[in-house]
């Protein structure tokens, strides 16, 4: 199941951009932090590929959304200028960023390549 996340919760379980200057990942488990806003069509489109990508890998990654019209500091803190955008933070390494309604085999791809999960069988 997906998570919303404030600035609160994110910068407990992602990243911590007050304390740090550098990035930290804050998770016990490799994350998609999903930016989008309710008004969004591309972003209704891409929820339930994330439901579902969130049900399948359950408990090897954590997915997140964050509401950018809630959160506007934390979408600043990312530039996210357009929506849906998703940060791939990997247990160890950078995050990358996508852009776009990516569809479920993008993102599985990029769940391997970035995050290093394996899909499930």
């Amino acid at each position: 199941m997906t998570e919303n996340l404030t600035k609160e919760t994110f910068l407990k379980k992602v990243f911590n951009f007050e304390e740090n200057k550098t990035w930290k990942f804050e998770g016990e488990r490799p994350a998609i932090i999903d930016f989008y806003a309710d008004w969004c069509g591309p972003c209704k489109m891409l929820a339930p590929v994330l439901e579902q990508l969130s049900d399948e890998y359950e408990g090897k990654i954590n997915i997140y959304k964050i509401d950018t019209e809630a959160e506007q500091e934390l979408s600043a803190a990312f530039g996210i200028r357009s929506i849906p955008s998703m940060l791939f933070c990997p247990a160890e390494g950078e995050p990358q960023m996508a852009n776009g309604a990516l569809p479920k085999a993008d993102l599985e791809r990029i769940i391997g390549e970035v995050l290093k999960v394996e899909i499930p069988s």
